[in-house]
């Protein structure tokens, strides 16, 4: 520990570049992962704030939840049996305000659950970003497919469905602008997939069922993982060259009695020191990101998401600096000095 320390105070200058390549990486990392969590809540906050469970679809929409018709028999079935299961339906569509301007929404209706809200014919429910918009409770929304009016009833919040506020309607009125009486959707919470006849999918696996959602997460999830990458490279190449230049030293250490094992701990030393100070900066200042990020902003960065690429990121630094710390195993004292000498 002292002898690492007294390297980096002597090499400031090389140790301060990587640190601040480090905390550059690592910030750009913290706040692509903020995007990418704020825009898969803003995508689909209207299923993964469902509890777990299991989304039941027909096997025949091969995988396409819009394409998915159950049938009234097999839905009564499945929700006579399993108490808290829901039927449901999403579609997008649009509601009109009186001055005829124009709001996309995602309709939802459903069966009777706690897991979605209820309204009752000509009502709906709306997402709170719509408030914010200027709507307010009482207002009369209309649709080009639906005969009545919508009254507004109320809002609830972090309700949006494929970037747009999601709208619960009454099953009645959904039936009436998509001219069908069958739900889309069951879902059963659990951990244990029941034996249904439909095809199930976890909570995960059904958001990857939607195509925006999937390519979304996948571009930014590869851009946070070639960054991690990045900065493990960054750590092989830079002690890479530090250990090429202190051959004569490594070889004058193995030759008074330092064994290959403290050498690593060194290095290890270093590493840590410089990933935990580029770290707590970039940590500091993605949080005050988060918190000054504009309203309209899908920015989420949480604790656990901060917590787990701290890890990642200290355990690629580790893999990194002992990878380009092989040839110090391979170091022969007398070659060592007389090729530092050299």
């Amino acid at each position: 520990m002292n002898i690492a320390w007294k390297e980096m105070k002597k090499n400031k200058g090389r140790f301060l570049i990587l640190g601040s390549i480090v905390f550059l990486v690592s910030l750009l990392t913290f706040i692509i992962s903020g995007l990418a969590n704020g825009l898969s809540q803003d995508n689909a906050a209207l299923i993964k704030d469902l509890p777990n469970g299991h989304f039941y679809m027909t096997k025949e929409a091969d995988e396409t939840y819009n394409l998915s018709r159950i049938n009234s028999g097999t839905q009564k079935k499945i929700l006579d049996k399993h108490q808290t299961a829901a039927a449901f339906s999403i579609q997008m569509g649009f509601l009109n305000e009186p001055d005829d301007k124009q709001r996309s929404v995602a309709f939802v209706t459903s069966t009777e659950s706690k897991w979605f809200q209820h309204v009752k014919k000509g009502e709906v429910v709306l997402d709170r970003s719509m408030e914010e918009d200027g709507i307010k409770i009482g207002d009369t929304l209309t649709n080009n497919q639906y005969d009545g009016k919508f009254i507004v009833k109320g809002f609830v919040d972090h309700s949006k469905y494929s970037h747009a506020p999601v709208a619960y309607i009454n099953m009645e009125d959904y039936q009436e602008i998509y001219r069908t009486n069958q739900m889309q959707l069951i879902f059963i919470p659990g951990d244990s997939k029941q034996d249904t006849g439909l095809q199930a999918f976890s909570k995960d696996q059904f958001l990857n069922t939607i195509p925006s959602y999937k390519a979304e997460q996948m571009s930014l999830n590869m851009i946070i993982w070639f960054l991690v990458v990045i900065s493990g490279m960054l750590f092989a190449i830079f002690f890479y060259m530090m250990n090429v230049q202190k051959i004569g030293l490594y070889g004058i250490l193995k030759a008074i009695g330092v064994k290959t094992s403290a050498l690593f701990q060194m290095m290890w030393t270093q590493m840590v020191l410089i990933t935990i100070i580029a770290l707590g900066l970039s940590i500091t200042l993605s949080q005050l990101f988060n918190l000054a990020a504009p309203e309209g902003m899908p920015f989420h960065l949480t604790k656990e998401t901060t917590v787990q690429l701290s890890i990642v990121f200290l355990v690629i630094g580790f893999m990194g600096a002992t990878l380009s710390g092989v040839q110090i195993k391979k170091i022969e004292p007398l070659q060592a000095i007389q090729q530092g000498e050299g």
